[in-house]
């Protein structure tokens, strides 16, 4: 007896609808607040941003460590009381430090705003960084790093930064085993003087936001002085590696790392969401034309991704992927070959309405809750953006054409301005 037949359910296009709730004042220091007031709950998300990111850096690992020291103890508190305060007043909290911000995230009852608010300022502007905790935790920090550089994945990935931004730029330095042991508590508070202060500062809060949140943040933000202006350095230059294939031998390796792209343009260029699309079509969701090819139809790998993200200075379009060390080459061959059809033949309209639908349902996840409304206003308000940038993107994923796709993909995907990175 012969199975029944396998029919796809219908697909039946829709329209995401993206809203703009929200409201921008400035506390009595300046420091600007962005309010999107949205869900049910009596829960606040509430994030504090700094321009503290490792761009800021002259010394590795100085921003990531200043951020993960913030907790181990501040002229008020010690490390064990703050934590028992945040798990008191049912706080969590989530710090975080990337190539351009750096920060810390809060969620937490509504009515424990007044605590909050004061525990906040005591972890951001009042920390001590003392040397014994922060002994420790480099200790731990190198043993992480030691396990991190035996898998293949993250060789690759570094060496990508390096290849693209050049080995003394911020985005590109690798960190090596000596930069553990230059970290002091001297430096990590000159770093935060600098960076964390109402000059590089902004706070994005969502949820059912009480009534008295402006009243109370003004309470313990408000009155913060005018701090020394600090000059900056000259804006470090860009410079990528000469050498557009590098390998990286990594012994007893089972598999190889490989990683392809460039540097590319960022969120604020009006190509970038024609980019983004493109990008989804080539490697950006399960049902994307690497997947079918070098996961589905050659068994090359069990995942292949690609993927277009702004930074600050840059942005960088980047295929990523492991492989079999037998495989490599036919792989990378593969993958080129997808990107000069992209360049040499147009897409068919029904692959255009899948990836169309796909985007559609994306966006509406992104808007989906008031912390998802927080993050996509965060990613683009670093831009100096704001959420019409989301229409655009919206407006293209619904008009772009087969003519614009080959376009895009003869622009920025020149294969031979690509690096390509192999480790393993």
């Amino acid at each position: 007896m012969s199975s029944p037949e396998r029919i796809q359910p219908p697909v039946f296009p829709f329209e995401p609808r993206i809203l703009t709730p929200v409201r921008s004042l400035h506390l009595d220091s300046g420091i600007p607040v962005f309010l999107i007031e949205a869900g049910t709950e009596e829960i606040m998300r509430t994030e504090f941003i700094f321009r503290a990111g490792s761009l800021k850096e002259t010394v590795p690992l100085v921003s990531s460590t200043v951020n993960l020291m913030l907790t181990e103890g501040s002229e008020n508190y010690t490390s064990e009381e703050i934590n028992s305060i945040l798990d008191y007043y049912g706080v969590f909290s989530n710090f975080f430090s990337g190539k351009d911000t750096a920060g810390m995230i809060m969620y937490f009852p509504n009515k424990q705003i007044e605590k909050v608010s004061e525990l906040a300022y005591e972890i951001l502007f009042r920390p001590l960084f003392p040397g014994k905790e922060l002994s420790r935790l480099m200790k731990k920090r190198f043993r992480w790093h030691q396990v991190r550089m035996e898998k293949v994945q993250n060789l690759a990935m570094d060496q990508f930064f390096e290849s693209i931004f050049g080995p003394q730029h911020p985005y590109g330095r690798q960190v090596k085993d000596i930069d553990f042991e230059n970290i002091t508590s001297g430096l990590l508070k000159e770093f935060h003087e600098k960076y964390y202060s109402k000059a590089d500062m902004a706070v994005i809060i969502s949820g059912r936001i009480h009534s008295e949140t402006i009243n109370l943040l003004n309470k313990f933000f408000g009155r913060i002085g005018t701090e020394n202006t600090y000059i900056e350095n000259p804006a470090f230059k860009i410079a990528g590696d000469a050498r557009k294939n590098i390998k990286i031998d990594k012994q007893g390796a089972l598999q190889a790392a490989v990683r392809i792209g460039s540097s590319t343009i960022t969120r604020t260029d009006p190509d970038y969401p024609g980019l983004k699309f493109l990008n989804s079509l080539l490697g950006g969701y399960f049902g994307s034309r690497l997947m079918k090819n070098i996961r589905e139809e050659k068994g090359f790998t069990y995942g292949i991704h690609s993927g277009v993200s702004s930074l600050g200075l840059s942005g960088f379009k980047l295929i990523s992927t492991e492989v079999g060390i037998e495989n490599i080459n036919q792989a990378i061959e593969e993958i080129y070959k997808e990107i000069r059809l992209l360049q040499t033949e147009p897409v068919k309209p029904d692959e255009i309405e899948i990836v169309r639908n796909y985007m559609s349902g994306e966006l509406v996840r992104m808007f989906d809750g008031p912390f998802a409304l927080a993050e996509s206003f965060k990613a683009v308000w670093e831009f100096g953006l704001d959420f019409s940038y989301y229409k655009r993107l919206a407006e293209t994923v619904k008009t772009i054409t087969p003519d614009e796709i080959m376009r895009l993909a003869q622009a920025y995907y020149k294969i031979d301005d690509l690096y390509e990175i192999i480790a393993g």
